[in-house]
């Protein structure tokens, strides 16, 4: 099985898709079928939330068995998620948010990773720390599109993948923004699809979500 210290690594998990698919796992034996349709579709990054307990499993499957997926761990809030995460092959870390011993567990475990902001205060915070790359949580509710622009201006070194509250409708607007990479969601894995098992459904809506980047309002 690939682990994250022999599979290459992403140079920057905001440039491999307009969208990183953001997963919740109940049943291990979901995760192989489920990564697979979101590659085929052309999602290749898949952030695998730590909210269950199959996730860490679910993350060695697909980290061992689809080779075009990039699976990463979210909801990482612990030194000791970092490293279990790792350990189950996981090529990339998100956080909802983040302190300083946390910084320093993702920082030392050798793969990308997007702590999360939600203040400009949080975001200069990481930049004297020299990280670029964030994850903007919880998008909608921290001030969406408008809060995103404002900081373009004086903070133009920080990008950003905006997760929390974005649709289909939302993604290109959040796209369209010069210091956004890419955005998290999860509409095209509904759990009513999870739960039936209708992977040509997921990949059908990952195909949408991945032509995103076509469209004239995306990067």
């Amino acid at each position: 099985m690939p682990s994250a210290s022999s599979a290459a690594r992403p140079a920057s998990v905001l440039d491999l898709a307009p969208v990183v698919p953001v997963v919740v796992l109940q049943d291990v034996s979901d995760a192989v079928p489920l990564a697979r349709a979101l590659v085929a579709g052309g999602l290749p990054a898949i952030e695998v939330t730590l909210r269950t307990p199959a996730a860490p499993a679910a993350i060695r499957a697909i980290a061992g068995e689809v080779p075009g997926a990039v699976v990463g761990a979210g909801t990482v809030i612990t030194p000791g998620q970092v490293a279990e995460s790792v350990a189950a092959g996981a090529r990339f870390l998100v956080s909802p948010g983040w302190t300083e011993v946390l910084l320093e567990a993702m920082a030392g475990s050798g793969v990308p990773y997007l702590p999360g902001v939600s203040t400009a205060s949080e975001v200069v915070a990481l930049l004297e720390r020299g990280v670029r790359e964030m994850k903007f949580f919880p998008a909608q509710a921290a001030g969406g599109t408008g809060y995103l622009k404002s900081l373009a201006g004086p903070l133009p070194q920080a990008r950003f993948c905006p997760t929390g509250g974005i649709g289909p409708d939302t993604a290109p607007d959040y796209l369209a923004l010069p210091n956004v990479g890419c955005v998290g969601g999860s509409w095209m894995v509904p759990a009513d699809a999870v739960a039936a098992r209708d992977w040509a459904r997921i990949e059908g809506l990952a195909r949408e979500a991945a032509a995103l980047s076509a469209e004239g309002t995306c990067r």
